[in-house]
């Protein structure tokens, strides 16, 4: 495979993990080489998106281990998701378990170090069982597939530039806090017409007040203040990104910055000397500007390239995740 061609997309790989619930319990669990999903029509998935799903990475380390980041924390969320959809939770430590054997089966697919590539690890669970009146499932299935992709940006992280749209992202008690596909539904017209008008991406308000900044369809936003305090929105209806939780460690331990979670209002942003946006794929993505329906907000630290806090966060966060930097205890699970 050509590693440092690889595009961010899917690729089959040998084996993938399934279980199935039933009568009130998981199964056993097993490996398969089958990648096909047969479900009966009148499924609840298929009728009334009884879903969510976790994204993490495999990575191959510069002294040769192949490493997961934070999986125990995709666990936790996967259960939390599950719990508010009225599904019946994976167990967290069979979780763990699944993620090593799938890894461990397609050990030869986890793309080499200074690639810039890794192995993403994709857990998903959905109702199974025919469902017509509006009501949970009472079958399950869990999966893991994996696939090697490459780095959310070739060359480089250039900055990018989002809207503020019109649309909403999440209602104050719904479901934006779990890691639901329906929330990822909702923001596929949204995240189409951003660019149709050549946006990147859409940074949703709250749908309350339209006046306090939340997060992106797939991504948590931090932003660093002109006295080089690291920021980032706090909400009751934005997902708890993994990787916006350890850039706050980061920030804190390893480069001694002040870091606070907040309400952020949206008169703020030019206030702001850095902004990012965190999550799996790309760890941090810098952002250059905003438009805020015709008003451009341009951050100090420009489009040319990710601001110097932003670009320190990264090199810290990507040197653990890749062995380069001592990592936190109980950050790092060895796949063996």
């Amino acid at each position: 495979m050509d590693w440092k061609n690889l595009g961010f997309g899917y690729v089959k790989t040998d084996y993938r993990y399934v279980s199935n619930y039933k009568d009130g319990k998981w199964d056993e669990g097993i490996l398969t080489t089958d990648e096909k999903v047969v479900l009966n029509e009148s499924a609840g998935v298929l009728q009334y998106a009884q879903t969510c799903f976790e994204g993490l990475k495999a990575y191959k380390t510069v002294d040769g281990r192949v490493v997961c980041f934070r999986p125990d924390l995709n666990a936790q969320r996967m259960i939390q998701s599950a719990q508010r959809l009225e599904m019946p939770p994976f167990p967290a430590e069979r979780f763990l378990e699944a993620v090593k054997s799938v890894v461990k089966k397609n050990i030869e697919s986890v793309p080499p170090y200074g690639s810039g590539a890794s192995l993403y690890i994709r857990p998903y669970m959905f109702g199974t069982n025919p469902v017509m009146g509006v009501k949970p499932a009472d079958e399950y299935q869990f999966r893991i597939f994996v696939s090697p992709v490459g780095p959310y940006f070739k060359g480089g992280a250039k900055p990018i530039t989002l809207r503020i749209p019109d649309f909403d992202r999440a209602a104050p008690l719904g479901t934006g806090h779990v890691k639901a596909g329906l929330n990822y539904a909702m923001s596929l017209h949204a995240i189409v017409d951003a660019h149709k008008q050549g946006y990147n991406e859409n940074m949703y308000l709250d749908s309350a007040t339209r006046t306090k900044i939340e997060e992106t369809g797939g991504a948590n936003i931090i932003f660093v203040t002109k006295d080089n305090k690291v920021v980032t929105p706090k909400s009751s209806t934005i997902l708890p990104s993994i990787t916006r939780r350890s850039l706050m460690y980061v920030a804190q331990k390893y480069l001694g910055l002040e870091v606070e979670e907040r309400i952020i209002y949206k008169e703020e942003l030019n206030e702001m000397k850095e902004c990012a946006l965190c999550g799996t794929a790309a760890v941090l993505s810098p952002v250059g500007k905003v438009n805020d329906h015709g008003k451009e907000i341009v951050f100090p630290s420009g489009m040319e390239k990710a601001g110097e806090i932003t670009q320190k966060l990264y090199d810290t966060l990507t040197g653990i995740q890749l062995g380069r930097i001592e990592a936190p205890e109980g950050w790092i699970m060895e796949i063996k």
